[in-house]
């Protein structure tokens, strides 16, 4: 790390190197996951520690000029194999999806929430190129980490109200014409391709389409809207003004925006929830090391019993939902090679049900997993020596990225009078 001034002692800092931070979270995790799924972890974190090592990583770089090294390496998304791309990873799905950003988010948290928006783009590209090469073309840029991905949906004027857009796309010659206004895109000023709703009739969800984006076209019209929480990261304000989608690049027609936007929609939060988890495990281990080193009164913090049982509890917590998003990852990748992909609609329900739970804790756990690690390390959790800052800032914001908490709680109350009719 470079920083203005350093605050903590030269020993502790040593201790909190990414090599020790992962060992920490692999000696947790061995009761709970596969060998195969520990093997990937580790290789990720491997070249994690020797990217970080040989290019004198201190993060405080551009986050986007990671993912060219980390894109090559197949680390940018385990979610599918790719065959369609020639790239036929032998380790994929949800559990190693999990494990991937288990490693890279504690590499660079602020990297991982970026990678986050790409795979949006990713998936509904690599479940609707339908064997289009220019599709396909877009597809591989962005798995190989050649191209920056985004997913317009949010609008300043719909917030959460998903299915409800003034964006509209009006069918022309070839294709389709974009225009309105997106807002709080992640990745969007630096992105190479969107993946984009639009409706053919405003606010009317049923004439829905889903389209993909060269941000080189003319239309595309982007500025940056900074959250100061995540300063590394752009997100962006669009105004799409006669936009023109060639018909290769119409991923979902009007009509078919709304499934193509809800069938992802399970991935999207159970992902967020990963990350939650990595910057959970993160903290900890940052508060971990220090607790142990830091002595106040001629003794270890960690024996004093309001700092030793605050980390046992936030301990058991990340442990609880370590073993929860692990329980959903191998349920979901078995029912997936089970159904060929096709989930039933009941079982495609429940797993949507369930991912906003997972999103909903997990996002509370990482907001108070963050701040009580860097509460227990004092000035040493708040100050630029460490990435605990990157951790803070990126917890504060777990709530409200993929759908608000209230969204969360709102899906979950809607499946609870489900399930009550069918008693």
């Amino acid at each position: 790390m470079r920083y203005e001034t350093q605050g903590i002692a030269d020993e502790v800092l040593e201790k909190m190197c990414l090599e020790n931070r992962y060992k920490f979270l692999n000696m947790n995790l061995p009761t709970i996951i596969s060998d195969e799924q520990m093997e990937f972890l580790k290789e990720v974190e491997q070249f994690s520690v020797d990217y970080e090592k040989e290019n004198n990583i201190d993060h405080t770089e551009e986050i986007y000029s990671y993912l060219p090294a980390f894109g090559a390496k197949g680390y940018i998304s385990r979610f599918h194999n790719f065959e369609e791309i020639d790239l036929n990873y032998e380790k994929w799905g949800l559990q190693m999806e999990m494990m991937r950003y288990l490693a890279v988010d504690m590499f660079d948290t602020q990297f991982s929430m970026s990678i986050g928006a790409t795979t949006l783009a990713i998936n509904p590209c690599q479940s609707h190129h339908d064997g289009r090469p220019e599709v396909l073309e877009a597809l591989k840029d962005l798995v190989t980490g050649q191209g920056i991905g985004c997913i317009l949906i949010t609008e300043p004027d719909r917030g959460s109200d998903a299915t409800h857009q003034l964006t509209t796309c009006t069918e022309s010659e070839g294709g389709f014409l974009l225009n309105g206004t997106k807002i709080y895109n992640t990745n969007a000023p630096k992105a190479n391709w969107a993946v984009a709703y639009a409706s053919a009739e405003a606010n009317n969800g049923d004439t829905m389409g889903q389209f993909l984006i060269s941000t080189k076209w003319s239309g595309w019209n982007c500025k940056r809207i900074l959250i100061p929480s995540v300063p590394r990261i752009w997100l962006g304000k669009e105004e799409l003004t006669d936009l023109m989608i060639p018909s290769a690049y119409v991923l979902g027609p009007p009509g078919r925006g709304v499934p193509h936007l809800f069938e992802g929609l399970t991935t999207e939060r159970v992902g967020i929830a990963f990350e939650d988890l990595a910057e959970a495990w993160g903290a900890l281990a940052f508060a971990f090391i220090y607790a142990n080193l830091r002595k106040q009164f001629n003794n270890a913090i960690i024996t004093f019993q309001g700092v030793g049982f605050t980390l046992a509890d936030l301990y058991t917590n990340v442990m609880n939902i370590t073993m929860a998003l692990q329980k959903f990852s191998e349920s979901y990748d078995q029912k997936m090679v089970k159904y060929q992909g096709k989930l039933p609609k009941d079982i495609a329900n429940l797993f949507a049900t369930n991912a906003s739970q997972l999103k909903l804790s997990a996002a509370k756990l990482s907001e108070d997993t963050c701040y009580e690690c860097a509460n227990l390390m004092a000035g040493g959790g708040v100050n630029d020596n460490t990435l605990m800052q990157d951790l803070l800032g990126v917890s504060r914001i777990q709530e409200i990225v993929g759908g608000t908490r209230q969204i969360q709680q709102y899906i979950i109350s809607r499946s609870i009078g489900s399930l009550f009719k069918l008693l």
